[in-house]
C-alpha cells in the first residue's frame, strides 16, 4: 500500500488528486499538508500538518504528491527526496531550468523516485497517436499544431497570477501539458522560441504565449495557448506527407486519420478522472518498480523549452 502526502487542498487536489488516490486500490490518503488544517476536516482519519519538515518525520508516508504553486517545488520536492520518500510533482518542474535540473539531480543523489504529473502521456487517444505515427499511417510527420484558448484563470486558482507563485501565466500552465505530449511523441526538442504578450488583462505574467519547437527528423511544432480569446478551443494535429492526425477536443475521445485511404475515426476515451491513471501508474512504481509515466530527464525538457520562450520574449508590457 502507498500511503500518500498530498502538499496542497487547492482546485486540483480536491477535484482530481485525492479522488483518484481514494479510488486506487493500492493508495491511502494518509495526510495532508496545509496552510489551513480545516480543510483536512473533509478528509476523516487524514492527519493534517501545517509544515512539510514535521509530516516528512512520520515514516508511514510512503508518497509525497507536491501539488504546491510552482515556487514551492524545489525545496519541497528535495526535501521529500533528500527524506527518503518517492514524489510525483506537479508540472512545471520549476521555476526555470536550472531548478528542474536540481530537482532531477536531488532524486538521482538519494535515489529516491521522482516522477513528474504529465498525465496526458496516459491517454490512450495520444499513445494510439504515437502508434500511428510510427507506422507511417501519415507519412513522413512534418508538422505538429497544438493549441487551447479560454478566458482568464478562475479565482479558485489566483496564484497562477502571480510571477512570483507560477513563474509564467498559460506558458507555465497549459502550453508545458501540450509541449510535453508532443515530446512524449517526437522525443527531446533540439531547438525552441517563442513570444509572450498580455495585452488584455496586463497580468504580471503572460496571459498569451506561442511556441515554436523543431524535433528530429526536421518535424516542427506550434503551438498556441492563451487566457483572453472568448472561443474555447483544444487542439492536437498532427500533420504529414500523406495525410494528418487530428485530436480535437484533446481531452475528448475522438481520434480521426485522414490519409490515402480515407478518413476513420476512433473513439479513444480517457478515465473520467484524468488523475486516476496517473497515480495507478506511480502506485505501480513504488510497489512494482515499473517507470513513471514521465521520468524526470524526459519531464524537464519541457522546462527548456519554456526557458528558451522566456529568453526569446521581450518584457511584458
Amino acid at each position: 500500500m502507498v500511503n500518500w502526502l498530498v502538499i496542497g487542498i487547492g482546485d486540483v487536489t480536491t477535484k482530481r488528486v485525492i479522488p483518484a488516490i481514494l479510488e486506487e486500490p493500492r493508495s491511502s490518503l494518509y495526510g495532508v499538508v496545509t496552510r489551513d488544517p480545516s480543510k483536512a476536516a473533509r478528509y476523516p482519519g487524514v492527519k493534517a500538518w501545517t509544515s512539510l519538515n514535521e509530516a516528512l518525520a512520520d515514516r508511514a508516508i510512503t508518497a509525497v504528491y507536491v501539488a504546491s504553486p510552482v515556487a514551492l517545488h524545489r525545496a519541497q520536492a528535495i526535501a521529500s527526496l533528500e527524506a527518503g520518500r518517492a514524489v510525483l510533482l506537479e508540472k512545471p518542474v520549476g521555476m526555470n531550468y536550472a531548478e528542474a535540473v536540481s530537482i532531477a539531480e536531488a532524486a538521482e543523489a538519494t535515489g529516491s523516485l521522482l516522477g513528474i504529473a504529465y498525465f496526458r502521456r496516459l491517454f490512450p487517444k495520444l499513445i494510439r497517436a504515437k502508434e500511428l505515427l510510427a507506422a507511417g499511417a501519415i507519412g513522413r510527420p512534418a508538422l505538429a499544431e497544438a493549441s487551447f484558448h479560454g478566458w482568464l484563470e478562475s479565482e479558485e486558482r489566483a496564484w497562477l497570477r502571480d510571477p512570483a507563485l507560477a513563474g509564467g501565466g498559460p506558458l507555465y500552465d497549459t502550453a508545458s501539458h501540450r509541449i510535453d505530449a508532443l515530446n512524449f511523441v517526437f522525443g527531446a526538442p533540439q531547438w525552441a522560441t517563442g513570444l509572450r504578450t498580455n495585452p488584455i488583462h496586463g497580468l504580471g505574467v503572460d496571459e498569451a504565449a506561442s511556441i515554436s519547437i523543431l524535433y528530429g527528423g526536421g518535424v516542427q511544432a506550434e503551438i498556441d495557448v492563451r487566457w483572453n480569446s472568448g472561443i474555447r478551443r483544444d487542439e492536437l494535429r498532427f500533420t504529414g506527407t500523406e495525410g494528418e492526425i487530428v485530436l480535437d477536443d484533446f481531452n475528448g475521445p475522438l481520434l480521426r486519420v485522414t490519409n490515402r485511404e480515407g478518413t476513420r475515426e476512433e473513439q479513444l476515451p480517457s478515465h473520467a478522472n484524468v488523475h486516476y491513471p496517473l497515480i495507478e501508474n506511480f502506485a505501480a512504481a513504488v510497489l512494482d518498480g515499473v517507470a513513471p509515466v514521465a521520468r524526470p530527464r524526459e519531464a524537464i525538457q519541457t522546462d527548456w523549452v519554456t526557458e528558451q520562450v522566456m529568453k526569446a520574449s521581450p518584457p511584458l508590457g
